[in-house]
């Protein structure tokens, strides 16, 4: 486990933001090497398929999210713009700043109104309905693999909208499946 940069210390221990003392009190009291087997052990959890796909899974763009700062340990709040295989580009409102983050570092959990700044930012997206969708509507939806797709709409069936993200492909999808697309 890395040391926390940023983070106060008290009575020479590590003090980490978020972490409960009970835990760091253990940890302290592990070699080194031990340390750097735990280091390894929590890398390679971090980036199971399996964790992850249940992250992005409770994922979507427009979302807002709450994340660890990796250089002090302190939690964040931003809206979700990008998805990749195994990071998130989550858009902090208040820092104006963009963030690339691994999954396991995202809490997908509803953000309380309070935790958020008065910054304006716009709702998370919500399903589509078929009265409410247009040929020429951006939209996006998760395909089987869990992959965040985003396309323009180029037809409205009854039961399903058929979307083209541009790569020479389309979809036929579900309106429940549909979300529509913020831009930041």
């Amino acid at each position: 486990m890395e040391p926390v940069r940023g983070a106060a210390a008290e009575e020479g221990r590590l003090m980490a933001h978020g972490v409960d003392p009970r835990l760091l009190d253990i940890l302290e009291q592990a070699s080194t090497l031990q340390l750097y087997q735990l280091r390894t052990a929590i890398g390679q959890m971090l980036v199971e398929p399996r964790r992850v796909m249940a992250i992005r899974q409770a994922l979507h763009l427009g979302q807002t999210v709450r994340f660890v700062d990796w250089q002090d340990g302190s939690m964040r709040t931003g809206t979700v713009i990008a998805m990749r295989d195994t990071e998130v580009t989550v858009h902090e409102v208040q820092a104006k700043l963009r963030w690339k983050v691994p999954y396991a570092a995202v809490d997908p959990s509803a953000v309380h109104i309070e935790d958020v700044q008065t910054t304006p930012h716009r709702p998370a997206p919500s399903r589509a309905s078929p009265a409410a969708l247009r040929r020429g509507d951006k939209v996006t939806f998760d395909d089987q693999h869990g992959n965040t797709i985003a396309g323009t709409v180029v037809r409205v069936n009854q039961k399903t909208a058929t979307v083209d993200p541009g790569d020479g492909t389309t979809w036929r999808v579900a309106f429940a499946l549909l979300r529509p697309l913020i831009d930041v």
